[in-house]
């Protein structure tokens, strides 16, 4: 034993050269190291100063160091104990998994369609869908409540999701991935018998992964954070989702900002969890998606 540690340290000694000097640090990768520290930095400290602030009695809200006093936990058994928060986290679960769901689905369809079918003004639909990006939000939301108001969808879950339902975001980005699918594999499976919905389903879609992954997060978590619409669409608090439930916190009296963080922090927790677990698929499906783009 002590002489194969003998020939281990020997071998290793060999490998570099006796007043071999040190190779300098790069200063530009220090450079870098750096900025990408200070960048992480700024991107943390609004979820520590978060958990910090929930961790405060009222009198401490506006004491700006991030390390409570007398730091406690009775903002979080005072939110957990009131049960429109399991409401509201009810309401934002389910909005946020069926639009999810709607947009793998028809996002996907819509884009194979646009990709793998050719037939006359193909393109003028797709731009037509693009060209919706290019409008903002609010100046869809009276159009949206109109609609709402005259199919009576005021107040429910269905006047909550359907303007997000499909994305013109999710047809683009599935049309890019569907281009990467060889029409071979199209062609051989219309061969072989199969119909354009099975061949869609069970050949395209394998292949597009990591765009449905990606796709998927994204709206989720957008549905998850929404908070204009919901807020507008809802009148009464048991159909309020977690942000519209938050707010409700404070008035113009007295905000109660323990409370808005401590709900604000568990609210955290799915989205946390999503993007730490499938993190690696929003990266390569934004990088391959602008790279087949």
């Amino acid at each position: 034993m002590v002489s194969s540690v003998a020939d281990i340290r020997a071998s290793s000694q060999t490998l570099v050269a006796p007043g071999t000097p040190r190779r300098p640090a790069n200063t530009g990768q220090v450079i870098r190291w750096l900025i990408l520290f200070a960048g992480g930095v700024l991107m943390v400290m609004p979820i520590a100063y978060m958990i910090s602030t929930s961790l405060k009695w009222p009198h401490e809200i506006y004491n700006l160091a991030l390390v409570p006093n007398e730091p406690h936990l009775e903002n979080y058994t005072y939110v957990l104990e009131d049960g429109r928060f399991y409401g509201w986290f009810v309401n934002s679960l389910v909005i946020a998994t069926i639009t999810t769901i709607s947009n793998v689905l028809f996002d996907s369809l819509v884009g194979y369609t646009l990709c793998k079918f050719r037939f006359p003004g193909r393109y003028i639909v797709f731009i037509a869908i693009l060209s919706t990006l290019m409008i903002p939000t609010e100046m869809l939301v009276i159009p949206w409540y109109l609609m709402s108001q005259a199919f009576g969808w005021l107040d429910s879950y269905w006047g909550i999701m359907f303007p997000g339902l499909m994305t013109a975001f999710g047809t683009f980005l599935m049309k890019q991935f569907f281009e990467t699918v060889p029409d071979d594999f199209i062609e051989a499976a219309r061969i072989d018998g199969l119909n354009e919905l099975a061949i869609w389903w069970t050949v395209a879609m394998p292949l597009v992964r990591p765009a449905l992954a990606a796709l998927a997060i994204f709206v989720f978590l957008g549905n998850w954070t929404a908070f204009i619409w919901p807020l507008i669409v809802t009148n009464s608090v048991e159909m309020y989702t977690l942000p519209v439930g938050l707010s409700s916190f404070g008035d113009e009296a007295d905000v109660q900002w323990e409370l808005i963080m401590t709900g604000a922090a568990i609210s955290t927790i799915p989205t946390l969890v999503v993007f730490l677990v499938f993190q690696r698929f929003i990266i390569r499906g934004v990088v391959m998606a602008g790279l087949k783009g």
